[in-house]
């Protein structure tokens, strides 16, 4: 009967420490999605929010995007969903997902760090183009 006690209290505490690390290990790594509303409340607010790592969603302008000839450098535009009047550029060094285009309605999910000139340097792009998942009407009616 003891021994039960023993497994039970050896148990309980490998559980208390995986929960533990579970826990700080998702808070660590959570960032909350900024809408460009918000993000400009906040550097407004909080001039010190320039140094910290955000996410932030919204939809590319069109005909805002362009690319340097000789890198991956891209350059474009994001709008807010709700407020298209506010928006911000985005400098991003790598290759643009397959779904990223400004021709059509994409809405995007930067990752990175909103500059204190007013540029959002991104580390990563999610980009999201729905008519590509979209049923037509066709298809819907079979």
């Amino acid at each position: 009967m003891r021994d039960n006690g023993k497994f039970f209290a050896g148990l309980g505490g490998v559980a208390l420490v995986v929960t533990y690390l579970i826990w700080t290990g998702v808070s660590e790594t959570m960032l909350y999605y900024l809408t460009p509303v918000e993000l400009i409340a906040r550097v407004a607010e909080d001039p010190t929010f320039h140094e910290v790592g955000v996410k932030v969603s919204g939809r590319v302008v069109q005909g805002s995007w362009t690319r340097a000839p000789d890198e991956l450098l891209h350059h474009f535009t994001v709008a807010d969903l709700e407020d298209e009047s506010i928006t911000f550029r985005v400098e991003y060094r790598d290759k643009l997902p397959d779904t990223f285009n400004d021709t059509e309605i994409v809405d995007v999910v930067v990752e990175g760090r909103y500059r204190e000139d007013g540029l959002f340097e991104a580390t990563v792009v999610l980009a999201k183009c729905g008519s590509r998942y979209e049923a037509t009407q066709e298809e819907l009616l079979g």
